[in-house]
């Protein structure tokens, strides 16, 4: 299984693992980021997180020749500051590194339900949470199912889709990738194109599902809070995100945190109140070359900072 990582040239770059410290992959996957990090920087020390037991146990095994600059540990980035202070960390000087994708590893194992493209079970965890994909499709109501695809996948055809379900599985449950694709190919009709491009009708309301087994949306905001208070001055901020729902969570977060406190009397930003400065104006994207050799990249969109 190749293992491709999203905006690495650029993420390094702003990273800058060179000027060495101790960085933490909050999202490590197979661990691409975390090696070339660790490769760029002989002194850097890394911690890596993730909440798939599967992924940390691959990426042992590819980071396992650096050692002692190297933990590995198993949990959700939204409870990053706990897991570094169970390491006896309380502080990051090198920086904090946040790739939001799924991982190729979850998307091309059927029975991880993350693809629709493969037949799978509906399960979409992304790791030993108890709700399934399959529990909010067969046990939600369906005014939730409409908010969850209104909200989480800005799927237009939310009503239709979430009243096809219900009656479906009226039934026989829906239990299946293929048998939700199927429903929902049913209401939306064949791809559409959508910014010039074709893509498939199911996308939206499995991006939906995933987020709401996994709490993506909540989670991230959790980690971003948590990752600035970390930080030690002049440490970095990289944030991978692939969808607007994220992004606009990252760009807003971010910018506050940049202009700092509103004074209430003058309405006016106290620039002595900011916490960072944004090393990206505006989200870098992958270049058309990285795009023609990795297409799960074209979406990818990277936000920077660095603490005051």
């Amino acid at each position: 299984m190749q293992h491709v990582p999203v905006l690495l040239r650029e993420s390094l770059e702003l990273l800058a693992p060179e000027r060495g410290g101790l960085f933490v992959d909050c999202t490590l996957g197979l661990g691409g980021h975390a090696q070339a990090v660790l490769e760029a920087a002989p002194e850097a020390r890394l911690v890596g997180i993730d909440r798939d037991p599967e992924a940390i146990a691959r990426a042992g095994e590819r980071l396992s020749r650096f050692g002692a600059r190297v933990s590995l540990v198993t949990g959700n980035f939204s409870e990053v500051r706990s897991l570094l202070g169970e390491l006896g960390i309380e502080r990051v000087d090198g920086g904090l590194l946040a790739d939001l994708g799924v991982s190729s590893m979850q998307l091309e194992t059927p029975g991880r339900g993350f693809s629709f493209r493969l037949e799978g079970p509906l399960d979409m965890r992304m790791g030993a949470g108890e709700l399934t994909a399959g529990d909010i499709v067969n046990g939600y109501q369906e005014g939730e199912l409409v908010r969850i695809f209104k909200d989480y996948g800005e799927e237009r055809r939310s009503r239709r889709i979430a009243r096809e379900i219900v009656e479906r599985r009226a039934r026989k449950p829906v239990e299946t990738t293929g048998e939700l694709r199927e429903i929902v190919a049913g209401v939306s009709g064949p791809r559409h194109r959508t910014r010039g491009r074709r893509i498939d009708p199911a996308t939206r309301v499995f991006q939906a599902l995933r987020i709401a087994v996994n709490e993506e949306l909540s989670g991230l905001e959790k980690l971003l809070d948590q990752a600035v208070e970390l930080l030690d001055q002049d440490g970095r901020l990289v944030v991978i995100s692939y969808h607007s729902l994220e992004d606009r969570i990252v760009k807003h977060t971010l910018r506050n945190l940049a202009r700092g406190e509103v004074d209430q009397t003058t309405g006016r930003t106290r620039s002595e109140t900011r916490v960072i400065e944004l090393l990206t104006g505006k989200p870098v994207r992958p270049q058309p070359e990285e795009v023609a050799a990795n297409p799960r990249s074209r979406s990818a969109r990277l936000r920077a900072a660095r603490r005051l």
